[in-house]
């Protein structure tokens, strides 16, 4: 095997993990929607948790750091 064959192995390899790794968080959020949902929690809270998740996919950098 070469260099490239390895290293496109390894990138497939780490894209399957990363996949993985997605569809278990997305399945983990939908079931805290519904409890979230089921719980009675007031709605004020419930956006809290929705604009943390939001945030935490955005590209967007709300937030930017200070460059000294």
């Amino acid at each position: 095997m070469d260099d490239t064959t390895v290293w496109l192995l390894l990138g497939a390899l780490v894209a399957l993990l990363l996949a993985g790794t997605a569809a278990v968080l997305l399945i983990r959020v939908l079931r805290a929607r519904k409890l979230l949902v089921d719980a009675g929690i007031p709605l004020r809270d419930k956006a809290l948790v929705w604009a943390a998740v939001i945030y935490t996919v955005s590209p967007v950098d709300l937030l930017p750091d200070p460059v000294y």
